[in-house]
């Protein structure tokens, strides 16, 4: 039956690998249901509501993108467009969590309307190779210095912005965290070079053990007050009931306290982060699975769209930010996934995580650090296909600064604005503009008019 739903041989795959893929991806993104509810609650929402929603969104989505797509991408509530609606839509202007929700709500009817038509499709198809391999390598860096912040390696510096962790400054805490994390990686690349089926997840599995040896033994000492909580999973249930507190909730707003003019500009905002995160995600993952057909086209990218979409729609009306497409999902296709079936099988795991929240919010973020690291070298391993010649500098040099913008940034959409934008003004002042296609000047004015106006 697997193999007539997601065609594991014709994607040279099988069940065993499509499973550790699967579990591999959850294992690096089940930070979300820590992550996610901390952040919304500052908003006013009820935590363990926010978490219910996460995961019950994270499995609707990974399910549509399982069967509607066969691809191995999850989806959950996106990091950055949490911040966006409990700091700014929240905090700064002033609007209440459901009124955010409905904005969210109303970007996901949007979203719909443009995956059915083939809008999203062009723009994906638009994107010329060089800048797909700039997006692919981009997130790789992207994903790396997230890796790096979350194994506490890179901290805030007053000089320089970002400086290396004093690994003997709170060193039963900050330092040993980093320092377990550095072991992490070299078992798991360790692991990958020898081949070792599985290589990310066991690196993972293998660095929380090594944390929870060094608690016992007194080496790591948890102190909530900072930050630095037990490494060992309480178990306990889940209030289901609490649900209740959010869903539905962004139908429940007065309009004639909302103003029509700010909230459509939060609604754009949401827009335009979330489609090109997305199409982001979309470009590097697949590009460094090989998924990309002879003229460097996802197949099956609207249905894939169609299903990101419903999840952001779904999300709103359970009580959560914008879902989207997870670029963690790479770490899940370097582990060898290459159907749905490791989409569906994270989306169980997020759906059981209810039940037992506990246990998997304990996974300390040093212990998935090192995966970030690692799939953040295997994709950026693409930039050897792009052509830093003199012959092509208006090809490379958008790729480039897509590269930059993307971790210095801190937002995979920024890398691909700055890209296009840059790519167009690069082929028509020097003479190539035929290269540039009608969609291209299109994106890059809408670009050019996002930073004006919001």
């Amino acid at each position: 039956m697997l193999e007539k739903l997601f065609k594991l041989k014709k994607n040279n795959t099988n069940v065993r690998t499509e499973v550790v893929a699967g579990i591999t991806t959850f294992m690096t993104m089940a930070y979300i249901l820590a992550v996610n509810p901390s952040v919304l609650s500052d908003a006013g929402m009820d935590a363990t509501a926010v978490l219910l929603a996460t995961a019950l969104a994270s499995f609707i989505g990974s399910a549509c993108m399982a069967f509607m797509a066969n691809l191995p991408f999850v989806l959950s509530a996106g990091m950055g467009l949490n911040a966006y609606f409990a700091y700014t839509v929240v905090a700064n202007y002033g609007y209440s969590w459901q009124v955010a929700l409905l904005a969210v709500f109303v970007e996901g009817i949007i979203f719909i309307v443009l995956s059915l038509t083939n809008v999203r499709e062009a723009v994906f198809n638009a994107i010329p190779f060089n800048l797909k391999k700039g997006v692919s390598v981009g997130i790789g860096m992207f994903i790396a210095f997230i890796g790096l912040q979350n194994a506490g390696l890179v901290v805030k510096n007053d000089s320089t912005l970002v400086g290396i962790i004093d690994f003997t400054e709170n060193f039963n805490t900050a330092g040993i965290y980093a320092i377990l994390a550095v072991i992490g990686l070299f078992i798991t690349i360790i692991l990958y070079i020898k081949r070792v089926k599985g290589a990310i997840l066991i690196g993972i599995l293998a660095t929380w053990i090594l944390g929870m040896i060094c608690q016992v033994i007194g080496i790591y000492v948890p102190n909530a007050e900072t930050g630095y909580y037990t490494l060992f999973p309480t178990f306990s249930m889940t209030d289901f009931s609490k649900l209740g507190e959010t869903f539905g909730q962004c139908f429940q707003v007065d309009f004639d306290l909302v103003g029509i003019a700010n909230f459509i500009v939060v609604i754009c905002a949401f827009l335009f982060v979330d489609i090109f995160d997305t199409l982001g995600t979309l470009i590097g993952v697949s590009t460094k699975a090989g998924m990309l057909d002879e003229k460097n086209r996802l197949p099956g990218i609207k249905p894939a769209l169609l299903a990101d979409a419903i999840a952001t729609t779904a999300g709103a009306v359970l009580g959560t930010s914008t879902v989207t497409t997870f670029v963690e999902s790479s770490a899940g296709v370097a582990a060898g996934g290459r159907t749905g079936l490791t989409a569906i099988v994270a989306g169980l795991l997020f759906l059981i995580s209810m039940f037992f929240a506990p246990i998997f919010t304990a996974i300390p973020s040093f212990a998935t650090a090192p995966a970030l690291l690692m799939v953040g070298f295997l994709m950026f391993g693409a930039i050897t296909d792009i052509k830093f010649t003199d012959d092509n500098m208006t090809e490379a040099v958008p790729a480039y600064l897509c590269i930059l913008a993307m971790p210095l940034f801190y937002s995979i959409s920024e890398g691909i604005s700055i890209g296009i934008i840059s790519y167009v003004l690069l082929n028509t002042v020097c003479g190539k503009a035929k290269k540039v296609t009608p969609l291209m000047y299109v994106l890059a004015v809408l670009f050019v008019l996002k930073y004006i106006f919001l």
